[in-house]
C-alpha cells in the first residue's frame, strides 16, 4: 500500500425506487424493444455489470452510468410485483458512488467509449460453452440480447474444429470464410482445406467446392424434377447450408439415376397413353430447331381445328373481355377450350410415324417436343401424307427447264409493298406497335423479330460473377416463356403476352431497354449520371476476388492510405507495406467486407465514409 491512497468510489446496494436517471448520463432516450431485450438478458443471467452514480440528498443515487440497465431494472420490476422477494439482487442492484461530479461526469464519458463487443471468435466460444452446459438457445440469445437465429449460427461454427476458431480469432479467415467450413462434417478435410486457405486464401466458393466438390443446390433442375422425398427414399443424404440458407444434395449419383427413372417413366407413360409411335428422353435444359436438325428429324405439327361460325364469336368475344382483364374464371375456361381446338390435335395417322422428346427445363418443369419423324420413318410419313416429299429429290433437268416467273428484284419489291401496306395500318394502332417491341426485347419473337430493331449487346456482367456485384434483378432476370424458343407459335404466344396487360408490357419494354442502355459519349454519359444520380458502389463492392487479387503491391498500399487517411510515415502505413502481398489482400478485404474487423479498428465516420464511398480508379 502507498503511503497515501485515494478513495475514488463506494459501493453500496440502493432500493430500485431510490435510483433515478442522472442528466449528465449520455444516455437519455433508449428505443423500447432495446430495454425489454436487456431486461430478458438480465432476468436470464443476473446484473452482470454494476451501474454507478452520484448519491443525492433523498437517501439515493442518480445514475450516470448504466442508465439502459437502470430503465431494464425499472421494467422488471414493472413485470414482477414480488421482484424484491424472488429476485433481492435485482430490486436492491448495487451501486457504485463516485467521490465528485467531476468523477461522475468522466465515469458517464468513459463508459460509453470503452464498451467493446464480444469478437466473432470470443462470442462463439462463449455461446458452445453456454450450449455444452445446457442452456436452450433461447436461454442465450436472452443472455446476449440477439437474436435466436444469430445464436444458431454462431453455434454452428462453434461445431467446427477449434483450429478454425483459433484461425477466425487470429484473423487468418474472416467470418464468412469460417461459416464456409460448416457444410462439411469431415474434420480431417476441413483441416486439410483450413491450411491450403492459410497457404494462399481461399474465398468462401473455394472453401465450400473443396469441402463438397459433387454437392448438388436444391435449386438444380434434377432436384426440382425428381423431389426432395423421392430423393432421400432413395438413400441421398442431404445436408444444409445455414449461412447461404440453401439445401445441398450430397450423393449426386443417386439423384442422377432418381432423375433418369422418373423421366424414363414419363416418357413411356406419355408414349402409352397418347399413342406415339416413340419416345425419348434427353439429359438437357434446352432442346431446339438445331438439336432436332442434329437429329436429322422431321418436324410435323398438329391438325388445325376449325371454330364453327358460332364458336368463332364467342371466341372474339371472350378475347375482347380478356384483354380488357374483366373476364371471369369460367370464361377463362372456355376461351381455353376454343382455343384448343383452334390449336388443333395430332391424328392417330400422324403419331403412328411420329414420335416425342422429352427433357427437363431448368425451372425443373417437364418439357415435351412433339411431332418428330425420324430419318427411317421419313418415307413411311410421306406415304401416309403426313409429310410433304422433299423438294431436294426433282430431276437435274426438271430443275435446270424450270425457269422463275418473276426476276428477285421484283419479289423484293413486292415483298416491300407488303411491309409498307403492314406499316400504314399499324401507324394507327400505336397500342399494338409498343407492344410488340416489349414482346420482341423480351425475347419473345426469338429471330422472328416483328420490329427492325438490332439490340447491340451492352456487357454488364463481370467475368468474376457475382462477387461482390448485385444488379436490380430486373436487369437480369429472363422472362419465362412456354414451348420451345424455336417452335413457338408466335401469334398464340404473343396474344398470351399482350393479355397480361399495358402494365406487364410497359414493364418488360423499359426493363430491357434499360438493359441496352451504353451511355453514349462521355458528355451524355454525364448528364445521363447526373439525371439519374448513379452510385458504383451501391450495387459493386470490392472483394478479393473481384479486385483485390487482381492488383499488385503498390497499389494495395495507396488504397490502404487513402481510405485511412494515412501520411507517409505512419506506423500503420508502414506496418502495411511490411505485410506480404497476398496478406495485403486479405486485410484490404476485410476492411472492406467485414464490419467487425472495421468495429475493432475503431474508424472514425470519415473514414467509414471513404470505405462506403472509395471506387477504384477510372470508375469515378
Amino acid at each position: 500500500m502507498t503511503k497515501q491512497t485515494n478513495i475514488t468510489a463506494t459501493e453500496a446496494r440502493f432500493p430500485l425506487a431510490s435510483l433515478t436517471l442522472s442528466p449528465i448520463n449520455p444516455r437519455q432516450t433508449v428505443p423500447e424493444a432495446e430495454i425489454v431485450e436487456l431486461a430478458e438478458s438480465i432476468w436470464t443471467v443476473g446484473l452482470i455489470q454494476s451501474i454507478a452514480g452520484l448519491a443525492d440528498d433523498k437517501g439515493g443515487a442518480e445514475i450516470v452510468a448504466g442508465g439502459r440497465r437502470l430503465r431494464a431494472l425499472q421494467y422488471l420490476a414493472e413485470q414482477h410485483d414480488n421482484l424484491a422477494s424472488i429476485r433481492p439482487e435485482l430490486a436492491n442492484p448495487l451501486v457504485m458512488i463516485a467521490r465528485d461530479v467531476e468523477t461522475a461526469q468522466t465515469w458517464a464519458t468513459a463508459e460509453n467509449i470503452t464498451r467493446k463487443n464480444l469478437s466473432p471468435a470470443e462470442e462463439i466460444r462463449a455461446y458452445g460453452k453456454m450450449d455444452k452446459a445446457g442452456a436452450p438457445a433461447a436461454g442465450i440469445a436472452r443472455a446476449f440480447a440477439v437474436t435466436e437465429a444469430h445464436v444458431y449460427k454462431r453455434l454452428k461454427l462453434a461445431g467446427l474444429p477449434e483450429q478454425v476458431i483459433d484461425a477466425l480469432a487470429a484473423t487468418e479467415i474472416n467470418l464468412g470464410e469460417a461459416a464456409a467450413f460448416t457444410i462439411c462434417d469431415d474434420a480431417d478435410l476441413i483441416l486439410q482445406v483450413l491450411e491450403q486457405s492459410r497457404k494462399g486464401h481461399l474465398s468462401e466458393y473455394q472453401i465450400r467446392n473443396m469441402l463438397k466438390p459433387d454437392a448438388v443446390s436444391a435449386s438444380d433442375r434434377r432436384a426440382k424434377y425428381v423431389g426432395l422425398d423421392a430423393y432421400k427414399e432413395a438413400g441421398g443424404r442431404v445436408s444444409g447450408d445455414l449461412f447461404a440458407d440453401r439445401t445441398l444434395l450430397d450423393d449426386e449419383a443417386i439423384l442422377d439415376q432418381c432423375f433418369a427413372d422418373k423421366l424414363a417413366v414419363a416418357a413411356r407413360t406419355i408414349r402409352q397413353e397418347q399413342g406415339w409411335k416413340w419416345a425419348e428422353v434427353v439429359d438437357a435444359s434446352y432442346f431446339g430447331g438445331y438439336d432436332i436438325d442434329q437429329m436429322k428429324c422431321a418436324r410435323i405439327y398438329a391438325e388445325q381445328g376449325d371454330l364453327t361460325e358460332e364458336q368463332a364469336e364467342r371466341y372474339d368475344e371472350l378475347a375482347e373481355l380478356a384483354e380488357a382483364e374483366v373476364l371471369d374464371e369460367a370464361g377463362e375456361a372456355e376461351l381455353e377450350a376454343l382455343q384448343t381446338i383452334l390449336d388443333g390435335a395430332y391424328s392417330d395417322v400422324q403419331k403412328d410415324c411420329a414420335g416425342i422428346i422429352l427433357h427437363v427445363r431448368n425451372s425443373g418443369e417437364l418439357s415435351v417436343v412433339e411431332g418428330l419423324v425420324k430419318p427411317e420413318d421419313k418415307e413411311a410419313a410421306v406415304a401416309a401424307g403426313v409429310l410433304a416429299a422433299s423438294k431436294h429429290k426433282t430431276s437435274d433437268a426438271a430443275e435446270t427447264s424450270s425457269k422463275p416467273r418473276m426476276s428477285q428484284a421484283l419479289v423484293d419489291d413486292l415483298k416491300r409493298v407488303v411491309t409498307g401496306a403492314r406499316q400504314h395500318a399499324a401507324i394507327k394502332n400505336p397500342d399494338l406497335i409498343l407492344a410488340l417491341l416489349a414482346f420482341q426485347v423480351s425475347g419473345g419473337a426469338n429471330y422472328g423479330n416483328p420490329i427492325g430493331l438490332n439490340a447491340s449487346d451492352v456487357p454488364n456482367w463481370p467475368t468474376t460473377e457475382a462477387s461482390g456485384y448485385a444488379l436490380d434483378a430486373r436487369l437480369t432476370t429472363s422472362t419465362e416463356w412456354d414451348g420451345d424458343a424455336f417452335d413457338r407459335d408466335l401469334a398464340k404466344a404473343f396474344r398470351k403476352f399482350r393479355k397480361k396487360g399495358d402494365d406487364h408490357v410497359q414493364a418488360e419494354l423499359f426493363r430491357h431497354l434499360a438493359g441496352l442502355l451504353s451511355g453514349g459519349d462521355k458528355k451524355l454519359k454525364a448528364l445521363i449520371d447526373q439525371e439519374v444520380k448513379t452510385d458504383i458502389r451501391a450495387v459493386w463492392t470490392p472483394t478479393f476476388d473481384n479486385f483485390f487479387s487482381r492488383i499488385a503491391g503498390p497499389y494495395l498500399n495507396d488504397i490502404w492510405r487513402t481510405v485511412l487517411g494515412l501520411k507517409e510515415g505512419n506506423y500503420q502505413l508502414n506496418t502495411f507495406d511490411s505485410l506480404k502481398v497476398g496478406e495485403k489482400r486479405k486485410k484490404l478485404d476485410a476492411l472492406f467486407n467485414d464490419p467487425e474487423t472495421r468495429d475493432a479498428m475503431k474508424l472514425s465516420k470519415a473514414v467509414e465514409k471513404r470505405i462506403a464511398k472509395w471506387v477504384p480508379e477510372g470508375m469515378a
